[in-house]
């Protein structure tokens, strides 16, 4: 198990919070998803490490950017 924890910008919203979750959920081996919106952290548990440029992909899909 590896937890990863990003900053992502732009999030004002739970409809932001959805978004992001939405995407990167969708990541190969990804088991949780858990969105701080008052800190921008996102905590990313999943069977092995993810790939920075994986998780920036899948940010900007929703339409936010890594910090």
């Amino acid at each position: 198990m590896s937890t990863q924890t990003f900053t992502v910008t732009g999030m004002t919203c739970g409809h932001c919070v959805a978004s992001v979750t939405e995407e990167v959920s969708e990541l190969e081996g990804v088991q949780n998803v858990d969105v701080d919106l008052a800190t921008g952290s996102v905590t990313i548990e999943s069977t092995t490490p993810l790939e920075d440029d994986a998780v920036r992909a899948a940010v900007e899909e929703a339409g936010y950017q890594l910090a």
